[in-house]
């Protein structure tokens, strides 16, 4: 194994390695998978010099911790959470000389679930269908970070004087109100008029059974118009697919490419990253898109 690598030491609730996702698969019944929150893992990826499409952790709630074989430049965004390197303070938001042998601890999220960590060079595990990704729902990619386990680094090479490092990116902080823009889906007309008016106007909360796969709600259950069964049809990033209990559900990167219960609305994928960043118990609202 080459010293470009870190050991996982914790690995914390669930630490995925994240890229863009493999888009363009879903006719093979493939995900399109990559971080839940994109523009979080581009800036700790500008902020450390990589390129866009480099490998990063995803880290859920807790955080993760790591000790690298190397001298690596880390950057940790998304969620605001403490940093350490050997117990003793490092910033978040910004580039972080992390020396070899040292334990790099990304600590529990304050607000918002998930964090990005970025390291010099990229996370180099294989690529399955052009992808790093860890896809939850089938199973391609890399399985989430366990303890123990050894993480391969990509090398700097000149990737740090083609990408421009920067200090300071404005980006959004995770949301006290979710407010989610839609647009009429293709079983809209499954809902009682009365069900749609109750879409967007009550307010919902996110479900503790949410992940990466989807954000669940808890609210007030929405009616059928019909009582039967669809055919399964497929499903695209941001669909709000309503099953039997009448609770919505918000399809993220994970979501599966078909499915067989109503989809009452789409989500404009710009705000699906405040999706994934809204802790259990956040409230949310779907509003029609171009009303706020």
């Amino acid at each position: 194994m080459t010293d470009r690598a870190f050991a996982v030491v914790r690995a914390g609730a669930l630490t995925t390695v994240q890229d863009q996702g493999r888009p363009g698969h879903a006719h093979l019944g493939v995900p399109r998978s990559g971080a839940l929150d994109p523009a979080a893992a581009g800036l700790a990826n500008r902020l450390v010099g990589n390129p866009p499409e480099a490998a990063v952790l995803e880290t859920t709630l807790n955080g993760c911790s790591v000790r690298p074989r190397c001298a690596v430049t880390v950057a940790v965004v998304g969620a605001p959470c403490p940093v350490t390197v050997d117990g003793r303070p490092a910033a978040w938001g910004a580039p972080v000389r992390v020396p070899a042998g040292a334990l790099l601890d990304v600590g529990t999220a304050v607000s918002g679930v998930r964090c990005y960590v970025a390291f010099g060079g990229g996370v180099a595990v294989d690529p399955v269908l052009a992808s790093r990704s860890t896809d939850l729902l089938s199973g391609l990619g890399p399985p989430p970070l366990a303890d123990g386990t050894v993480i391969p680094l990509g090398t700097t090479g000149n990737a740090s004087a083609l990408h421009a490092r920067v200090d300071a990116v404005p980006h959004a902080a995770p949301p006290h109100e979710l407010v989610l823009r839609v647009t009429p889906g293709p079983r809209a007309d499954w809902f009682t008029a009365s069900a749609l008016r109750t879409f967007t106007t009550r307010a919902y909360r996110v479900s503790s059974a949410s992940n990466r796969i989807g954000l669940r709600t808890e609210g007030p259950s929405l009616e059928r118009s019909f009582t039967g069964e669809l055919p399964s049809e497929g499903m695209v990033l941001g669909a709000v697919q309503v099953p039997p209990d009448g609770r919505p559900v918000v399809f993220l990167a994970d979501h599966p490419t078909t499915g067989g219960y109503p989809v009452i609305a789409v989500v404009r994928e710009a705000d699906l990253a405040g999706a994934a960043q809204a802790v259990p118990g956040t409230p949310v609202r779907f509003v029609p898109a171009g009303r706020r």
